[in-house]
């Protein structure tokens, strides 16, 4: 008679009901492979189980590499229709200070960022309105752009700059970003091409979300958007 422990009737009918729901169970499995290892004794080397357990391994980095994928994939897709949303909203205005309010407002909301400013850049004027307008638009000298952007340091900067918000000696605190100066986090700066006849421009995209805008992250969408923008206001500036 064996000195095994009897099987419990039931727990038996229910693993021939369906053993396949102990093949498909990871922790049933691992518990009945270190019981058979156990009952063979320590002077023996179960290869087998070995190559199982590197496989085991391999596939939970598979799974793990597969799932980040998938979720960089939803991202991506996420990102793509919040840029094609933002870029709707841009084309439907009819005058240019319809165009700003947009931009401010509408824009803002989709583009989840809590501060939106155009720079543009023109000849010096004594009757030039320094100030902001429409508290979306600022106009500036030459070469604010660039040396806002480039915090001193000099370079011609890229077209998309993501970072945390930097000051500059071209403009004075705030200028910016406005009343929402101290909660700003993070930002995007978007170098607007105007054409020939135009001085160069910017949009600067602040959020009080540090994570919103970071070096690290890709900048093609905003690219994109960055290109319609300034088509866009091309239209506008004409």
């Amino acid at each position: 008679m064996s000195s095994s422990p009897e099987l419990d009737e039931t727990l038996r009918q229910a693993i021939l009901a369906r053993p396949d729901a102990i093949l498909e169970d990871p922790d049933v499995m691992q518990a009945l492979v270190a019981a058979n290892e156990r009952a063979m004794g320590s002077n023996i080397v179960d290869l087998r189980a070995i190559a199982m357990e590197r496989l085991e391994t391999r596939l939970g980095r598979l799974e793990d590499t597969h799932r980040s994928v998938i979720a960089a994939a939803y991202d991506n897709l996420a990102g793509t229709n919040q840029i094609h949303r933002a870029i709707l909203r841009l084309l439907e205005p009819g005058d240019f200070e319809s165009f700003l309010r947009n931009l401010r407002e509408n824009v803002a909301d989709i583009l989840c960022v809590d501060a939106v400013t155009l720079v543009l850049e023109s000849r010096p004027d004594p009757e030039r309105d320094e100030g902001r307008l429409a508290d979306v638009l600022m106009l500036a000298d030459p070469g604010t752009c660039a040396g806002y952007i480039a915090g001193g340091r000099g370079g011609t900067p890229r077209q998309v700059t993501l970072r945390a918000p930097a000051g500059s000696d071209a403009l004075p605190d705030g200028a910016i970003h406005g009343q929402t100066t101290q909660r700003i986090r993070s930002e995007a700066c978007l170098i607007l091409d105007l054409g020939k006849d135009h001085l160069p421009g910017m949009l600067v995209l602040g959020a009080s979300d540090a994570e919103l805008f970071s070096p690290d992250q890709g900048t093609d969408l905003l690219g994109f958007f960055t290109g319609v923008f300034e088509r866009v206001l091309r239209r506008w500036l004409a």
